[in-house]
């Protein structure tokens, strides 16, 4: 698995599904790129003045990312997205 160093967060981006009133499932490819992942894996944070800042996401969270956010990349054949803590913008609770 990917280990992200400092405040960076390993994320995997969620297809978000919309069913129209007759049932039909849209999937997200047909729209714009979804803004919704789920938190992999978080880094140890970083230091700040000399303090450790603790990150406020945690594995398995859904978040709301900033729409150029990150770095895209394949691994063991999955695709995932490294941000920046700071790129994300919300916990989608």
């Amino acid at each position: 698995m990917l280990k992200p160093l400092g405040n960076r967060v390993v994320v995997k981006m969620v297809e978000a599904e919309e069913t129209t009133k007759s049932g039909l499932i849209i999937t997200s490819k047909s729209e714009e790129k979804s803004q919704i992942a789920e938190v992999i894996k978080v880094g140890p944070g970083i230091e700040e003045d000399g303090k450790k800042v603790p990150m406020q996401v945690k594995e398995g969270d859904k978040v709301v990312l900033n729409q150029y956010a990150g770095t895209t990349v394949k691994y063991e054949g999955e695709d995932y997205v490294i941000v920046k803590e700071s790129d994300i913008l919300a916990i989608a609770e």
